[in-house]
């Protein structure tokens, strides 16, 4: 996976891993994406989850079983797919997401 670099709230504080993941997932649903957390349990498999569609509609799997961190570094690729540019998102957000690299 790739690295999130520290991303910052307007007053300095470092943003906490679990608000993160609720910002992303806002942003998720925002747009059409029902996120999922779901026990992944495939013998010799690392999965931390990933975006697909079903029935016409995107559906995000996160694997309940990984970090949040990890479940963040998931949630921005993920994001990444789509356009976002007529979408308002938190600029710190916005940055992280254009930001973010594999």
């Amino acid at each position: 996976m790739g690295k999130i670099n520290s991303c910052l709230f307007p007053d300095n504080k470092l943003m906490n891993e679990e608000v993160l993941l609720n910002q992303l997932e806002e942003l998720a649903e925002k747009i059409g994406i029902l996120v999922r957390d779901e026990n992944i349990n495939i013998e010799e498999s690392s999965s931390t989850g990933g975006l697909c569609r079903i029935e016409g509609k995107y559906v995000l799997i996160l694997n309940s079983k990984v970090t949040v961190k990890e479940k963040n570094q998931v949630m921005i690729k993920a994001l990444q797919q789509f356009d976002l540019s007529d979408i308002y998102i938190k600029p710190v957000i916005r940055e992280l997401l254009e930001g973010y690299e594999e």
